[in-house]
């Protein structure tokens, strides 16, 4: 497979697939690209006879040629970089600041906090020692990212304080660049926390699962009251104080709220940066099912209609998996690997055990080490490291390889217990969003062009670069 098709009502676009080039076309070549293979000319007129005059389809044929010969279409594939061969460095980390919460939400993949063993808060010398196990992975790399995670790490704020001193003050001493995340509900957010995290420019991920009625339902107090309004009144306090930058809402949607698009837009009213996930799960009720993908196909290009209409109208909000660049791209290897789990990015749990990422924490056959002996596990490391697209055979002939990186190997695991396997439900989603997302940004980068353009009559061009 070298291009894919996709189509949002009137909107018609064609991925080059291994070039990343994307094209805005109109009907006829559209129409001609389920015939024409790049060399088939004559046999593509002959399909098309009748239906599209001789000398249109020899125009149409000739700027394809065109396109070919410039790399934008039909463009082979490119050889796995040697970076996968060499040592991996650290670049990311996750802090399991605590195992516990203060909600008890039903979709929970942490087990409401204890991901599947006993309570606990991670200490402040075991937070030191994972900055430096950290500091010392990422080796003479400049830029470092620590997630502050639970649970709910604010439930343990003695520690988030400590952490995030100890982290700038070691960014001082080693010349680094570290990036602080923490994710929270937001009821325990107050005046004193909010301002301490502005200050040290800490990125928040804000839990929110769009409407009142929706949120209260799966994320409640152990009391079974819901958390929204408790949640909102945190938010929006933190993100008026940050002027509405540097945080994002994260929502999950199940099958009890399929139609997500409407809670997206609900979203909207307490702040402007977004994103909704799919839960996933095996057996349980909220589980989302294949009854459901129509439903849900629907909501992603409802979504995108009033996204694009937004943005056009300059009363934008943003939505994290529409956001794909067209003009500047990440490199192969990003590409390729996704994450990084497991070999650039881990997670550590409040004991100091390391695991690839926060999901597979609780799952102790990924148990890669300790803080006190590091990772003993170096083929686990090599497995995770050389699990990228062109690896899993499914992936290897899928269009989106190079923008999905290949799922979540977490999800793959628990649905198909084996990371190899993509989780195929996840895979449907992600392409559905990927072609919402990609005509989204050729249609904005159209408007952006229009007026003083030298592009082709029917053809608009958006190149994916790939940095070599």
């Amino acid at each position: 497979m070298l291009i894919h098709k996709m189509k949002l009502d009137d909107n018609m676009a064609v991925l080059d697939i291994n070039s990343g080039a994307v094209h805005l076309v109109d009907e006829i070549i559209y129409d001609v690209l389920d015939v024409f293979n790049g060399e088939n000319d004559e046999e593509t007129i002959r399909a098309f006879a009748g239906r599209y005059p001789d000398e249109e389809l020899r125009e149409v044929l000739a700027e394809l040629h065109e396109l070919k010969d410039e790399g934008l279409l039909f463009s082979p594939e490119y050889p796995v970089p040697d970076t996968f061969s060499e040592e991996p460095v650290l670049k990311s980390l996750c802090l399991h600041i605590a195992h516990d919460c203060n909600l008890r939400c039903g979709y929970c993949f942490a087990g409401t906090g204890d991901f599947g063993g006993k309570r606990e808060l991670m200490s402040k010398e075991i937070a030191e020692k994972a900055v430096e196990f950290a500091i010392e992975g990422s080796k003479k790399r400049h830029n470092l990212e620590l997630d502050l995670f639970g649970g709910e790490p604010l439930v343990n704020p003695e520690v988030v304080r400590h952490v995030i001193n100890y982290v700038r003050k070691r960014e001082k001493e080693t010349g680094k660049n570290i990036k602080l995340t923490l994710t929270t509900n937001g009821t325990l957010l107050n005046d004193d926390i909010i301002e301490f995290l502005n200050e040290n420019r800490v990125m928040l991920v804000l839990s929110l699962d769009g409407k009142k009625e929706t949120h209260d339902e799966m994320r409640p107090f152990p009391n079974k009251t819901g958390s929204y309004d408790s949640a909102v009144r945190g938010f929006k306090k933190v993100i008026e104080s940050r002027e509405g930058k540097n945080y994002y809402l994260r929502g999950t949607y199940t099958h009890y709220d399929v139609h997500f698009a409407d809670s997206v837009l609900d979203m909207t009213k307490v702040g402007k940066e977004i994103s909704v996930e799919p839960v996933v799960g095996i057996d349980e009720p909220y589980v989302l099912t294949e009854d459901d993908l129509p439903v849900i196909m629907a909501e992603y290009e409802k979504l995108a209609r009033i996204y694009l209409q937004r943005r056009r109208e300059g009363n934008p909000f943003d939505f994290f998996h529409f956001n794909v660049a067209l003009d500047n791209g990440p490199c192969v290897a990003k590409r390729l690997a996704g994450c990084g789990a497991g070999h650039e990015y881990f997670a550590i749990t409040p004991e100091g055990d390391i695991y690839p990422c926060h999901q597979f924490v609780g799952r102790e056959e990924y148990k890669c080490g300790t803080l006190d002996t590091g990772v003993v596990k170096p083929e686990l490391v090599k497995k995770f490291r050389h699990m990228h697209v062109m690896n899993k055979p499914a992936c290897r002939e899928c269009w989106a390889r190079f923008f999905c990186s290949g799922g979540c190997h977490a999800n793959a695991d628990l649905i198909n217990g084996d990371i190899s396997k993509p989780y195929e439900y996840g895979c449907k989603l992600q392409k559905k969003r990927l072609e919402c997302a990609i005509i989204i940004q050729s249609l904005l980068a159209a408007d952006a062009q229009e007026g003083g353009s030298d592009l082709r009559p029917t053809i608009d061009n958006f190149k994916y670069k790939v940095e070599k």
